[in-house]
């Protein structure tokens, strides 16, 4: 295998996986010796679904491009090898690029797992016109910049989209754009099995920032290691800042794309955007503020992250509902005894490492994603639904944030043609309350028609007393031993949903217990106990 590709393989960042398009699918590449298409100084293309080979891209789609990286670098056929050559033909700025460090054993001494692989990735933001990222750059940290993975993220302010490429020696590919994740043939595949919708991945993206360098925590490294050298590491700074770059990314496609898809107030594949609202199209992790190793029983009560409890994001942020409860929090007593009861370690088997006991953070479960919360919040600002719409889906399993199979059920009766912008939520509402009229009390549909139908003085008062009701029953059971036990199993059930996903990409992610493999997926009720999905 290629140096290449053996970096690929082990190391990744924020904006695109080691094994895309060309490492998944096309193994000859593998054998270390590129590919017999693959031309120096050209650009080739290859979407993932929709083209077997990459092939170069024609002089008119080179023309279409509209990104820094296609002005800057390959129109003028310039094809950069190395992230510092790609920064060489930039314009210059006093403080460009910012420049953000991330690592899943970055808080693991050397000294404790000398064979363990650091996987240490720098994240670089440009800001080519105005202030805002133009280009969002992925690459290996502790590696020969001329080996290791090279990826970018480009935005097209000609087209209003996300340009995906990526550097495979001796030349560049262009792997599709933001439209490309959404298209049937290419959704899932490639780098769009990560950009599940279109826009750029910062999985991490509240503090405390789970494995960035940041405020709350810094990567370690020995007082001897070359990286110290280097300089993008001089640069540098703290992932709270890259989180707000990730926000206005994401908030800058959702809008660019909600503006295309209902040009001429007819909305064009509804499924597409509802499918955010219904389902689980991605997640966030987020986790305590709290280190694990710190924790010590008789401590200060420790505060389990609101994600988990419900879509704190969409309900109380974007919806304006309000609970009066506390976020819940468990004693550090029955924190400290679930790790020794369940078994948490941290594992990596090809390095052969493992370590008893939790994350560096404690506690880091999936959370409804930022991506979805955007696209329902600029649903309801265009006036495609409304706020008591959005509410009543929501609230159909709002004990589950993530991976409802309750909500995900509403998706049927969303339509799949075209639709007029102005009737889309009622359409989609009336559907449901005619099928909840052939179904149990407590189906799916007819939990939503039972919203739907809540006077619209008052629906809002009725959502917040349900919350602040389940907030009250979840903290009385979290400081017991069997509440807590039970919120431990279905944190891992959500977290083995998770390592599912195309966007779990590292062992040391998410800590590993002895529940078993076979266990049954979890869900947790509006009286705050959990039981098997069903």
């Amino acid at each position: 295998m290629s140096d290449e590709f053996a970096e690929r393989r082990r190391a990744t960042a924020w904006l695109q996986r080691p094994d895309g398009p060309i490492a998944a699918e096309h193994a000859e590449f593998e054998a270390g010796s590129g590919h017999p298409t693959l031309r120096a100084g050209r650009l080739h293309r290859l979407v993932s679904g929709v083209e077997e080979r990459p092939r170069e891209v024609s002089q008119e789609e080179l023309d279409a491009l509209g990104d820094p990286m296609a002005t800057l670098c390959f129109q003028r056929h310039i094809f950069p090898m190395a992230v510092q050559d790609l920064l060489d033909q930039l314009p210059g700025a006093v403080d460009q690029p910012k420049v953000y460090l991330v690592s899943e054993s970055g808080t693991i001494p050397q000294a404790d797992a000398p064979h363990l692989r650091r996987d240490i990735r720098f994240a670089l933001t440009y800001a080519v016109r105005g202030t805002e990222a133009d280009l969002l750059i992925s690459t290996g940290a502790n590696s020969d910049p001329r080996t290791t993975f090279l990826q970018v993220a480009a935005w097209d302010d000609r087209n209003k989209v996300f340009n995906y490429y990526m550097r495979i020696t001796p030349a560049w590919i262009w792997t599709g754009n933001s439209w490309d994740a959404l298209a049937a043939a290419s959704r899932g595949r490639g780098c769009f099995d990560s950009h599940v919708n279109g826009s750029v991945v910062m999985k991490e993206l509240k503090q405390p920032w789970i494995n960035w360098q940041s405020q709350s925590a810094a990567i370690q490294l020995p007082d001897n290691d070359p990286l110290r050298d280097n300089p993008l590491y001089r640069r540098v700074i703290g992932a709270e800042n890259l989180e707000t770059t990730v926000r206005a990314q994401i908030n800058r496609w959702t809008a660019a794309r909600l503006e295309k898809v209902t040009a001429g107030g007819i909305v064009q594949h509804p499924d597409h955007l509802l499918r955010q609202l219904f389902t689980t199209t991605t997640v966030n992790l987020t986790s305590t503020a709290t280190q694990s190793v710190g924790i010590r029983p008789g401590d200060e009560p420790l505060r389990l992250p609101m994600g988990f409890w419900m879509n704190n994001d969409a309900l109380l942020d974007d919806l304006g509902l309000e609970v009066e409860a506390p976020v819940p929090a468990t004693t550090t007593a029955l924190y400290a005894q679930s790790l020794a009861t369940f078994g948490f370690r941290l594992e990596e088997k090809a390095g052969n490492f493992s370590r008893p006991g939790d994350t560096f953070f404690a506690f880091v479960v999936p959370e409804a994603a930022l991506e979805d919360n955007a696209v329902v919040r600029e649903m309801g600002e265009r006036g495609l639904i409304s706020p008591k719409f959005a509410a009543c889906a929501l609230m159909v399993d709002f004990p589950n944030p993530v991976f409802s199979a309750d909500r995900a059920r509403l998706m049927r009766y969303v339509p799949t043609t075209a639709t007029a912008a102005d009737s889309l939520g009622d359409r989609v509402a009336q559907q449901i309350l005619a099928a909840a009229g052939t179904l149990p009390a407590d189906s799916p549909e007819a939990r939503f028609a039972a919203h739907w139908n809540l006077p619209d003085a008052t629906w809002r008062d009725d959502f917040c007393e349900r919350l602040t009701a389940y907030l009250k029953k979840v903290q009385e059971r979290i400081t017991t031993r069997e509440g807590f036990d039970d919120y431990v199993r279905l944190a891992e059930s959500r977290r083995r949903q998770f390592k599912a996903m195309k966007l779990h990409e590292f062992e040391l992610t998410l800590p590993v217990t002895d529940i078993p493999a076979t266990a049954a997926t979890l869900r947790m009720n509006e009286d705050a106990t959990v039981t098997a999905q069903t």
